[in-house]
Protein backbone atom coordinates (compact mmCIF):
# COMPACT_ATOMS: atom_id res chain seq x y z
CA UNK A 1 0.00 0.00 0.00
CA UNK A 2 1.82 3.26 -1.25
CA UNK A 3 0.96 6.60 1.00
CA UNK A 4 0.55 10.21 0.44
CA UNK A 5 1.13 13.31 2.36
CA UNK A 6 -2.14 14.79 2.44
CA UNK A 7 -1.55 18.43 3.19
CA UNK A 8 -3.56 22.39 3.18
CA UNK A 9 -3.58 24.69 0.43
CA UNK A 10 -0.09 26.31 2.51
CA UNK A 11 1.21 22.80 1.88
CA UNK A 12 1.31 22.02 6.27
CA UNK A 13 1.08 18.61 6.66
CA UNK A 14 -2.61 17.43 7.42
CA UNK A 15 -1.62 13.35 7.67
CA UNK A 16 -1.53 10.71 5.36
CA UNK A 17 -3.71 8.38 2.88
CA UNK A 18 -4.00 5.61 0.55
CA UNK A 19 -2.57 6.78 -2.66
CA UNK A 20 -5.50 5.52 -5.12
CA UNK A 21 -8.31 6.71 -1.76
CA UNK A 22 -6.54 9.99 -2.32
CA UNK A 23 -7.16 10.31 -6.10
CA UNK A 24 -10.54 9.03 -6.03
CA UNK A 25 -11.62 11.53 -3.56
CA UNK A 26 -9.59 14.20 -4.73
CA UNK A 27 -8.01 14.81 -1.57
CA UNK A 28 -5.49 17.92 -1.54
CA UNK A 29 -1.46 15.29 -0.98
CA UNK A 30 1.97 16.55 -1.98
CA UNK A 31 3.71 16.30 -5.50
CA UNK A 32 6.96 16.15 -7.25
CA UNK A 33 7.23 17.27 -10.51
CA UNK A 34 11.13 16.95 -12.07
CA UNK A 35 12.01 18.28 -15.39
CA UNK A 36 15.17 17.54 -17.19
CA UNK A 37 17.23 19.87 -20.02
CA UNK A 38 20.33 18.49 -21.83
CA UNK A 39 22.93 21.35 -22.61
CA UNK A 40 20.73 22.32 -25.62
CA UNK A 41 17.88 23.75 -23.25
CA UNK A 42 15.61 20.58 -25.00
CA UNK A 43 13.17 18.94 -22.46
CA UNK A 44 13.32 15.08 -21.82
CA UNK A 45 9.52 14.19 -21.99
CA UNK A 46 8.28 10.79 -21.29
CA UNK A 47 5.41 8.88 -22.46
CA UNK A 48 3.99 7.03 -19.29
CA UNK A 49 3.28 3.25 -19.29
CA UNK A 50 0.06 1.04 -20.72
CA UNK A 51 -0.52 -0.30 -17.72
CA UNK A 52 -0.27 3.61 -15.31
CA UNK A 53 -3.54 3.48 -13.37
CA UNK A 54 -4.08 7.13 -14.99
CA UNK A 55 -2.86 9.33 -18.06
CA UNK A 56 -1.14 5.85 -19.35
CA UNK A 57 0.26 6.27 -22.82
CA UNK A 58 0.68 10.29 -22.48
CA UNK A 59 3.40 12.40 -23.12
CA UNK A 60 4.73 14.77 -19.94
CA UNK A 61 7.47 16.19 -18.06
CA UNK A 62 11.11 13.93 -17.04
CA UNK A 63 9.54 12.03 -14.13
CA UNK A 64 6.62 12.93 -11.29
CA UNK A 65 6.03 11.50 -7.92
CA UNK A 66 4.75 12.08 -4.85
CA UNK A 67 6.90 11.56 -1.66
CA UNK A 68 6.47 8.85 1.31
CA UNK A 69 5.75 9.97 4.64
CA UNK A 70 8.60 11.96 6.13
CA UNK A 71 10.53 11.42 3.45
CA UNK A 72 11.97 15.08 2.21
CA UNK A 73 10.94 16.49 -1.63
CA UNK A 74 14.34 16.68 -3.10
CA UNK A 75 14.87 13.43 -1.52
CA UNK A 76 11.57 11.94 -3.54
CA UNK A 77 12.60 13.89 -6.38
CA UNK A 78 16.28 12.41 -6.96
CA UNK A 79 14.54 8.91 -6.24
CA UNK A 80 12.48 9.32 -8.93
CA UNK A 81 14.25 10.53 -11.49
CA UNK A 82 16.02 6.87 -10.76
CA UNK A 83 13.35 4.78 -10.48
CA UNK A 84 11.70 5.91 -13.70
CA UNK A 85 14.64 7.19 -16.04
CA UNK A 86 17.50 5.97 -14.30
CA UNK A 87 19.07 9.02 -14.03
CA UNK A 88 20.89 11.16 -11.67
CA UNK A 89 20.87 15.11 -11.69
CA UNK A 90 21.71 18.04 -9.56
CA UNK A 91 18.07 19.06 -8.55
CA UNK A 92 17.01 22.78 -7.92
CA UNK A 93 13.49 23.50 -6.49
CA UNK A 94 11.47 26.20 -8.52
CA UNK A 95 8.16 26.80 -7.79
CA UNK A 96 5.29 25.28 -5.82
CA UNK A 97 1.77 25.46 -7.65
CA UNK A 98 -1.66 23.75 -6.62
CA UNK A 99 -3.47 21.87 -9.40
CA UNK A 100 -7.09 19.69 -9.47
CA UNK A 101 -7.70 17.94 -12.56
CA UNK A 102 -10.32 15.59 -13.71
CA UNK A 103 -8.32 12.52 -15.28
CA UNK A 104 -9.64 9.26 -16.56
CA UNK A 105 -10.71 6.08 -14.68
CA UNK A 106 -12.49 8.12 -12.24
CA UNK A 107 -9.51 9.42 -10.75
CA UNK A 108 -8.23 13.62 -9.76
CA UNK A 109 -5.30 15.04 -9.38
CA UNK A 110 -5.51 17.60 -6.86
CA UNK A 111 -2.20 18.23 -5.96
CA UNK A 112 0.32 20.52 -4.10
CA UNK A 113 2.79 20.25 -6.51
CA UNK A 114 6.98 21.16 -6.35
CA UNK A 115 8.64 21.62 -9.38
CA UNK A 116 12.30 20.85 -9.92
CA UNK A 117 14.88 21.51 -12.69
CA UNK A 118 18.13 19.94 -13.98
CA UNK A 119 20.59 19.54 -16.35
CA UNK A 120 22.13 16.09 -18.12
CA UNK A 121 22.52 15.48 -21.11
CA UNK A 122 22.92 11.84 -20.24
CA UNK A 123 20.26 9.31 -21.78
CA UNK A 124 17.91 7.61 -19.41
CA UNK A 125 17.79 3.85 -18.99
CA UNK A 126 13.66 4.24 -18.28
CA UNK A 127 12.06 1.28 -16.50
CA UNK A 128 9.30 -0.06 -18.46
CA UNK A 129 7.02 -0.83 -16.42
CA UNK A 130 6.79 3.26 -15.59
CA UNK A 131 7.74 4.49 -19.15
CA UNK A 132 7.35 3.33 -22.62
CA UNK A 133 9.35 6.19 -25.08
CA UNK A 134 11.23 9.11 -24.11
CA UNK A 135 12.55 11.79 -25.98
CA UNK A 136 14.69 15.35 -25.48
CA UNK A 137 12.60 18.22 -27.59
CA UNK A 138 13.07 21.64 -27.73
CA UNK A 139 10.31 23.85 -25.87
CA UNK A 140 9.25 25.38 -28.81
CA UNK A 141 8.39 22.08 -30.86
CA UNK A 142 6.73 21.27 -27.23
CA UNK A 143 4.40 24.47 -27.80
CA UNK A 144 3.37 23.89 -31.20
CA UNK A 145 2.48 19.61 -30.26
CA UNK A 146 0.82 21.14 -27.12
CA UNK A 147 -1.14 23.51 -29.50
CA UNK A 148 -1.97 21.01 -32.38
CA UNK A 149 -2.45 18.22 -29.96
CA UNK A 150 -3.49 18.76 -26.20
CA UNK A 151 -5.20 14.76 -26.20
CA UNK A 152 -1.49 13.88 -26.02
CA UNK A 153 -0.42 15.15 -23.27
CA UNK A 154 -1.10 14.78 -19.44
CA UNK A 155 -3.43 17.19 -17.84
CA UNK A 156 -0.67 18.58 -15.38
CA UNK A 157 1.88 18.87 -18.30
CA UNK A 158 -0.56 21.24 -19.85
CA UNK A 159 -1.17 23.09 -16.68
CA UNK A 160 2.70 23.78 -16.12
CA UNK A 161 3.98 24.06 -19.47
CA UNK A 162 4.18 27.81 -19.77
CA UNK A 163 5.29 28.82 -16.10
CA UNK A 164 8.60 26.22 -16.93
CA UNK A 165 8.81 27.63 -20.51
CA UNK A 166 8.93 31.38 -19.44
CA UNK A 167 11.62 30.05 -16.04
CA UNK A 168 13.56 28.70 -19.26
CA UNK A 169 13.56 32.33 -21.02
Amino acid sequence: MELVQLVDEQDNNLGVMEKMQAHREAKLHRAISVFIFNSKGELLLQRRAKDKYHSSELWTNTCCTHPRPEEPILEAALRRLFEEMGMHSTLEHQFSFVYKAALDNEMTEYEYDHVFFGITDNEPLINPKEVSEWAYRSLEEIEMLLKQSPELFTEWFKLIFDRVKDLRK
